[in-house]
């Protein structure tokens, strides 16, 4: 394993962590979908670091892509669900949110 790959994994084990700290700390759903974001970013380094690493770029760029599409699919029904929750509630504090209906 070369330096440069294991800077990248440092990285990516630096977002990962700060996703998870965002995700277990923060009350606000919006903040909460951020880390879900940072930590996806950590994941996606960690693809293209490795793919490089591997001299496989082809493989780990269409992989990229493709969590990039699933992703953006995620956010979009993530971001439509809070909307719906903060419509009916008036709040996006998950403490709040304990009267959840079907």
């Amino acid at each position: 394993m070369s330096d440069t790959w294991i800077i990248n994994m440092a990285f990516v084990a630096l977002l990962v962590a700060i996703g998870l700290y965002a995700l277990l700390t923060m009350k606000n759903l919006i903040r909460m979908l951020i880390g879900i974001e940072i930590v996806s970013k950590g994941i996606l380094l960690a693809l293209i670091a490795t793919g490089y690493e591997k001299n496989n770029i082809l493989t780990s760029q269409s992989l990229a892509i493709s969590f990039i599409v699933v992703e953006v699919c995620v956010l979009a029904t993530a971001l439509a669900v809070i909307i719906n929750i903060h419509r009916h509630t008036k709040t996006l504090d998950i403490e709040q949110l304990t009267n959840l209906k079907g």
